[in-house]
């Protein structure tokens, strides 16, 4: 079968596409046949640094939509649509592959309501945006900040938020996403971190890297799912995205509501997954990147 690999770390370029051997699947795991993925920044962190990531040579990819071809586990059969987010870096269970075998505990049926070229944008992101806005302990009526309110993480957040009950203005990267943010939810949009409001929020997610601690109220709730360090706040936390299919399910019941917006600006057959990269890494795209397999 064809995967994704990578023998050192560097540029696009240290990716290629060859044929392995395909997995065997084990007791209490689910071999599923890829249809799509999708790009996420720890992937192109992983391909890039070398002190991040499994040991060498590895399949990238945390995101995997597909369709069973055989099952060791109860819970799912030959031809049943799955998602799912494997923590690649962690435990070297890449998905940038024709064929992936994967626990049953990270599989949860895909969304009926969309294709697996356009759910496979859900898993990493969601996953991370249910749990992130989870840590922000959301309230009815309580005013949210979201630092890269039209990304996938921060987008999706902005959403779940709203759904919750809470008002969102959002922070984005560049003036062409304004009107993005403001199509998922946000209220007043800006990005010009210096025209937010001092002290006005009862939370702020940052997703982005930037420091709002100015903009949060006292004893306000502070969450970052960034890289960059916490600011000086009162018990401000970091979201750590966790492997979970109860999480990654509801996401897939909110899309199948239509309470989720799902955004894939880009496809490219995994042939082609140098040129994925370049454009993901190059920003400003209104959605996310997605590989065809």
């Amino acid at each position: 079968m064809r995967a994704v690999r990578m023998d050192v770390h560097g540029g696009p370029e240290v990716l290629t596409v060859r044929e392995v051997p395909e997995p065997v699947c084990g007791p209490g795991e689910v071999l599923v046949r890829t249809v799509a993925s999708s790009l996420n920044p720890v992937d192109w962190k992983t391909r890039a640094w070398a002190e991040t990531g499994p040991a060498l040579p590895a399949t990238l990819g945390w995101d995997l939509a597909g369709i069973v071809v055989a099952s060791r586990a109860p819970g799912f059969a030959p031809g049943d649509r799955v998602l799912a987010m494997s923590a690649q870096i962690a435990t070297g269970l890449g998905t940038w592959a024709e064929l992936v075998a994967l626990p049953e505990r990270l599989l949860t049926p895909a969304p009926a309501t969309l294709s697996l070229a356009e759910a496979a944008a859900l898993p990493l992101a969601g996953t991370a945006a249910v749990q992130a806005v989870a840590a922000l302990r959301p309230r009815p009526g309580g005013r949210l900040l979201v630092a890269g309110a039209a990304g996938a993480v921060g987008g999706l957040a902005v959403q779940l938020a709203r759904l919750a009950g809470m008002t969102v203005d959002g922070l984005v990267s560049r003036p062409g996403h304004v009107a993005v943010a403001r199509e998922l939810g946000a209220a007043t949009v800006t990005h010009d971190p210096a025209s937010l409001p001092r002290g006005a929020y009862d939370a702020v997610l940052d997703t982005a890297g930037v420091d709002l601690s100015a903009s949060l109220t006292e004893g306000g709730r502070y969450v970052s799912v960034a890289d960059t360090p916490l600011p000086d706040v009162p018990d401000a936390a970091k979201s750590y995205v966790q492997e979970s299919s109860t999480d990654l399910a509801r996401v897939v019941e909110l899309a199948d509501a239509g309470a989720l917006r799902v955004r894939v600006a880009e496809h490219h057959p995994v042939g082609r997954v140098r040129t994925a990269h370049e454009r993901f890494e190059a920003g400003g795209l209104p959605g996310k990147v997605v590989l065809l397999f």
